[in-house]
Formats: structure tokens, sequence, C-alpha cells
């Protein structure tokens, strides 16, 4: 990839899911800087230890500051609030999408906090492991088949 899709990637919830798209971005180019944060200051501090991402924000609000793409891979029951404190944070013409496993809850709870000038996908991976937190995130988790 010669140019990369995105300019900023915020991931709100960097555990399996979370770290596995920052080392698939990273891997494949497709993002010039990744900003990463977790509710832990304890992960927080292991994503640095990683090198997960070019920048580690104490809050979701300062991560998804500039940033054209944001994913956020917390559970279901939270994305309301994390939509809620993020939502004027966000910048105009934002893609905003989720992890989750379900959508019709996330729909509810994080669409009306989020500005009718960004994006908002609602999306589902369809991937994961039995394994939890950064240190279990791989870039392989997100490789595109038939890629090389």
């Amino acid at each position: 990839m010669s140019e990369p899709l995105f300019d900023r990637l915020a991931i709100i919830g960097t555990g399996l899911i979370g770290s596995s798209i920052a080392r698939a971005a990273r891997a494949q180019g497709a993002v010039r800087t990744i900003v990463a944060t977790s509710h832990s200051a304890k992960t927080r501090k292991r994503i640095k230890e990683l090198g997960i991402a070019d920048e580690v924000a104490d809050t979701n609000a300062e991560a998804v500051k500039g940033a054209d793409l944001v994913i956020v891979c917390v559970p279901v029951g939270v994305c309301g609030d994390v939509a809620k404190e993020i939502g004027p944070h966000l910048r105009p013409g934002a893609t905003v999408t989720d992890v989750g496993s379900v959508k019709g809850s996330i729909v509810r709870d994080m669409g009306p906090h989020l500005p009718k000038t960004v994006n908002f996908v609602p999306a589902h991976p369809v991937a994961g492991t039995e394994h939890s937190g950064p240190d279990a995130g791989f870039a392989e988790l997100f490789r595109v088949a038939g890629a090389s």
C-alpha cells in the first residue's frame, strides 16, 4: 500500500481485538498515526511498552481528537458511555465504528451521542481467540483472505 487509507486512527480499548487492529493497521500501512487508550492505567502502560501505538492517550476524548477513524473496542455495555464522552471531540467527517457482537444496542446506545457530522458504521470483526489483553493481540487476526 503506497498511501495510508487514514491519517489518524484512534483505538478505544486495546485488548485482544483493539491491539490486533493496531498491529494489523501498522503492518499493512493503513494509517499514518495510531493513538490508543484504555480505561486502565496498567493497560496504557503496557500499550506503551509493547509499542502498539504511536501515542497513548489517558482519556477517550483525548484519543479521538483529530482522528479520521475511531474504532471503539470496549464491552458493548459501555459503548454508550464512550460515545457520550467522545461525541463532542470528534472531527467532522470522521468514521466511527465498533467491534461489538450485537448491533441493536450499539445503535441505540451510541447513535444519539455521535454528531451528525461523523459517519457511524456499526460493525463486528468476526474474529477473536480465547485470550485477552494487549499482549494477546496479533496482526494476522485481521489478515485479508488471499492477501500476501
